[in-house]
């Protein structure tokens, strides 16, 4: 058996693949080195607010079909003299900036055709290579298969990608491009804006004076100097915002499970727990993404752990707020008042409780909706669709390249299996010392010529990274956004004798340095470690720490370190059994006989509290893990 570092289409410095910052054209092209900022992780678990982990659609290597069919209208043009003079067409089909109009005019036929109906957008669609919409505009499956193939791009010009159908993008070879950047200072100025506007009281006392009424006494509001801000997403946007705050007098608490400990001391903020920061907190700014984990992540029982008279602004998503509960807790007065820009059905409805609600300031969804970001988005998406039209990689793609038919039919697999290892290995991290670097090891017996492992490191990256970020995570951005976020990934290839028939024997995720919620997890260098193989076309779990197991990562998986003695494999059983839990794998992995054992279980069910402290009371078992696999569908 042998070790070498890794030669594939992306170099190697130390074992460690980068993406370089300002050659996005190219991110394969040359190395360069991260910083030591770590990717702050705190404490995992099932009933910690918004960091659940989550899964993507098991067919994830479908994803990776998107042609760069840019590519090939180059090559026509410069092979045909008739066809390289002309222009692809860009049709605008909601209001864009004059900045990015005159960008995208200087590169194509620039059509502004506003307010288009289904019909009237599928009939069209045919004779264009380029779309730009904003959140009116819903690009569904049947627009992709009006196009009949010629939509080269779809370009969301701002953040979300919900009105994108990415599934049929991808398979009908159109990259999707957005723009994250160019509002972020207006929504830190809106939220501000919202946080003194509810403060004071100025919404309400403005509409009394309205009405012909002079109520000071009624619209007394509270100081902002000396109370404490939680910035809940330290993002780009929630980092503004403190930073603002911090100018109010306000001091300022976060909590994002990846913010670098060391950008959010430039600033003056403490991170802290979720808990910490929803319990201990004046005010609360909410800035993390929507996902199915954060889904609703306000609720009754959040809200109960909150300090009474608490106030809450929302410039994010509005469904990462039960609005039901926060009536509640709005008429408790365990929230005193709310100020909200984000709904979770938008536009909302005149009968709207929160709308209505007197201890409620809201806005219609303008957190970048000022002049100057307007401009802002217009020209960043700009230049994403032209930079994609002339076939260039961008680090705002939300799905991937083109991958060649016969690699990812091979490749498929192993796909599914590396981004599963990752958000195992993910789970099993706790304490809030952060991921500072990831190995990731092949056992192959390819040599480096015959294995790309861009691909494979991509989907351990997302796995890592997605589930509690609003990145998508892909080819195109992976090192790129990994680089971001303060982490490191490192690949090593060893050489087994095997058949080459297969790219993979196995693939193991390596994190040093952090404390692990299962310890058995812990090698005996103290690194979390996890392997696993493809069996029968399926991912297999078959290594934790120093332990052999033999387990198919589907549905959810309990782990549990107990003492090797009979009957243990009966007494889970039953007590799952008896909860209606559907058991799918067993796996009982041991070092020496009648000692300590490793019980790795596939459920297909998630159990409830009670089942799981079922399985903690057993008295053989020392400790035990849950963690989700479950497919959620967007």
């Amino acid at each position: 058996m042998a070790t070498n570092s890794i030669s594939s289409a992306t170099n190697l410095t130390n074992h460690t693949a980068f993406l370089p910052h300002k050659n996005l054209s190219n991110p394969f092209s040359s190395c360069i080195s991260f910083s030591d900022s770590s990717v702050s992780l705190q404490k995992l678990s099932l009933s910690s607010d918004f960091r659940k982990p989550i899964s993507t659609k098991p067919a994830i290597f479908s994803a990776l079909k998107t042609v760069q069919a840019s590519e090939l209208v180059s090559k026509a043009r410069d092979s045909d003299p008739g066809i390289k003079s002309q222009k692809p067409t860009i049709l605008v089909s909601e209001k864009l900036g004059e900045a990015g109009l005159d960008l995208l005019r200087t590169f194509g036929n620039v059509e502004c055709s506003y307010n288009l109906s289904p019909e009237e957008l599928c009939a069209k669609i045919s004779s264009c290579d380029a779309l730009i919409v904003r959140s009116g505009t819903k690009v569904t499956r049947q627009v992709f298969e009006a196009a009949k193939g010629r939509l080269k791009v779809v370009g969301r010009a701002g953040v979300g990608i919900d009105n994108v159908d990415l599934q049929a993008a991808t398979e009908f070879g159109c990259l999707v491009v957005n723009a994250p950047t160019a509002n972020t200072i207006a929504a830190a100025e809106h939220g501000i804006a919202l946080l003194a506007a509810m403060a004071r009281n100025i919404a309400q006392s403005d509409a009394s004076m309205k009405a012909g009424k002079w109520q000071r006494s009624k619209y007394v509001g509270v100081s902002l100097v000396g109370k404490t801000l939680a910035v809940m997403g330290f993002g780009k946007v929630g980092s503004e915002v403190a930073r603002r705050a911090k100018g109010l007098g306000m001091h300022v608490i976060a909590h994002d499970p990846y913010a670098p400990a060391d950008r959010a001391r430039a600033i003056g903020v403490d991170l802290v727990s979720f808990d910490q920061a929803i319990s201990t907190a004046d005010f609360i700014s909410l800035h993390m993404p929507l996902t199915p984990s954060t889904n609703k992540v306000f609720n009754d029982d959040t809200f109960a752990k909150m300090k009474k008279g608490v106030r809450i602004i929302n410039v994010a998503r509005g469904g990462v707020i039960d609005e039901d509960a926060l009536v509640r807790a709005l008429d408790s007065g365990t929230v005193a008042q709310a100020a909200l820009d984000v709904f979770t059905v938008e536009p909302t409805t005149q009968d709207n409780k929160l709308v209505q609600h007197e201890n409620v300031t809201v806005t219609p969804h303008l957190g970048a909706s000022t002049k100057e970001a307007q401009e802002g988005v217009a020209v960043e998406i700009a230049e994403a669709v032209v930079g994609a039209l002339k076939g260039e990689l961008s680090a705002t793609a939300v799905n991937a390249p083109m991958v060649p038919p016969e690699v990812l039919s091979e490749l498929a697999p192993y796909v599914t299996l590396a981004e599963k290892l990752g958000r195992l290995a993910v789970q099993l991290v706790s304490g809030g010392s952060g991921i500072k670097s990831v190995k990731v090891v092949y056992c192959s017996a390819r040599g480096p010529d015959n294995l790309d492992t861009r691909l494979l490191r991509a989907m351990i990256t997302k796995g890592i990274i997605e589930p509690i970020s609003d990145a998508h995570i892909n080819l195109v951005n992976a090192d790129f956004t990994a680089k971001q976020k303060g982490l490191r990934i490192s690949e090593e290839r060893v050489i087994v004798d095997s058949s080459p028939e297969n790219p993979v024997e196995t693939i193991q995720v390596q994190i040093s340095n952090v404390d692990s919620k299962f310890a058995s997890a812990l090698s005996d260098s103290g690194n979390i470690i996890i392997e696993g193989r493809v069996k029968y076309g399926k991912p297999h779990l078959t290594q934790v720490g120093s332990f052999s197991v033999d387990v198919s990562l589907e549905g959810n998986l309990i782990l549990c370190r107990q003492v090797d003695q009979p009957g243990m494999i009966g007494r889970v059983g039953n007590i799952l059994g008896e909860n209606n839990v559907n058991v799918s794998f067993m796996s009982v992995g041991r070092t020496v006989k009648r000692t300590k054992a490793i019980m790795a279980i596939g459920v297909d069910e998630e159990p409830d509290k009670d089942t799981l402290k079922k399985i903690g009371d057993v008295s053989a078992i020392e400790e035990f893990v849950f963690l989700i696999f479950e497919v959620w569908f967007t």
